[in-house]
């Protein structure tokens, strides 16, 4: 198994799970950034990840653990954590071991999805998960959709592919006639890498031989960090989709991808229809198409990039090193030495 040349530890917020998946009072295990750990939901309904072990003498509270209130209890001697990680009751002592903390992490329930905030250094955060509705401004809202979970979902773990493979997607205009089959390479009529929040656009004509029949589509995406990304496409499918690569440890990382469906006018259904999930099914296999790319891919650096690509992946790379707080910034490479041409 080969380690990516890229850190698997870059800033940023990354899924952990579907909200669905944390009941009230459920203590849910999993393992990212070589770390494991527990996301638990308390009975007020506020979502909290610790990294696993208690501090106490060192036991796994995913195995046995409890919710109680706003808290969870160690399950070895019934040590109570509250969602800052302090302890908060010792049973058998008058008062609590104030000295000792368990690692929580920052965390959003926002668009179906569990994020959480990791930065190596501890950092706090300093940008938001976006909303999949609100941030194209657009006026729709989660009513205008199927609600997609679990029908319209991709979970695939453990797989040897890097966050960054998904971003650099987003700029790769060729790709899309050899994986995704479509007629013409995209247009791409946006690019702002300004920010730790990114901007990527484009559209795509699909020519039917007449101009009356040409249909024009297109996709907006939004890039919060390397692990979190959120696409609006129109034209053939009114969907929105939102990828997300979280790792693992060194050398795997986990990829869900969430899929809503634009429903058909007047349908109110409560659940995802037949046509909305056969509509899902399509965008998941376009992007399972990729994924067969990227868990098989070797990350080159620099890579031989044509002149048309070279602008698009040097902004994009550019852009990440950012996330990783210990590689910084770095000199642009040269067009002699990224260019294949």
């Amino acid at each position: 198994m080969a380690k990516p040349p890229l850190p698997m530890e870059p800033t940023g917020w990354f899924q952990v799970a579907w909200c669905s998946e944390i009941g009230v009072g459920a203590v849910h295990r999993m393992k990212y950034f070589g770390r494991e750990m527990v996301a638990w939901r308390s009975v007020s309904g506020q979502v909290t990840v610790f990294d696993a072990y208690c501090e106490h003498l060192g036991a796994h509270l995913g195995y046995g653990g409890r919710v109680e209130g706003e808290n969870l209890v160690c399950p070895f001697h019934g040590w109570e954590w509250n969602r800052e990680g302090r302890n908060v009751c010792i049973p058998y002592e008058s008062h609590p071991n104030k000295g000792r903390r368990i690692r929580s992490y920052p965390v959003v329930e926002r668009n179906d999805g569990v994020w959480i905030w990791y930065d190596i250094d501890g950092r706090p955060p300093y940008f938001e998960v976006p909303d999949i509705f609100a941030a194209f401004a657009d006026g729709k809202t989660a009513a205008d959709y199927y609600p997609p979970v679990p029908a319209a979902t991709l979970y695939r773990p453990g797989l040897e592919l890097h966050p960054q493979y998904v971003m650099e997607n987003g700029v790769d205009f060729a790709h899309f006639k050899y994986v995704h089959k479509t007629p013409f390479v995209p247009e791409f009529t946006r690019h702002d890498f300004s920010g730790p929040v990114s901007y990527v656009d484009f559209t795509i004509a699909f020519d039917e031989g007449v101009a009356e029949d040409q249909v024009n589509s297109g996709v907006e995406s939004i890039n919060a960090g390397l692990g979190c990304s959120i696409t609006k496409s129109w034209g053939m499918i009114d969907n929105r989709t939102m990828p997300a690569v979280t790792p693992v440890d060194e050398h795997t990382s986990d990829v869900r991808f969430t899929v809503w469906i634009g429903r058909k006018p007047g349908d109110e259904s409560p659940e995802i229809t037949a046509y909305g999930t056969a509509m899902a099914g399509f965008v998941i296999e376009q992007f399972e198409a990729d994924i067969h790319i990227w868990a098989h891919q070797r990350y080159s650096d620099p890579p031989a990039l044509s002149r048309k690509e070279y602008a698009g992946f040097r902004a994009l790379r550019e852009w990440a090193r950012q996330f990783y707080p210990d590689i910084g910034a770095a000199e642009p490479a040269s067009n002699a030495n990224a260019t294949g041409a």
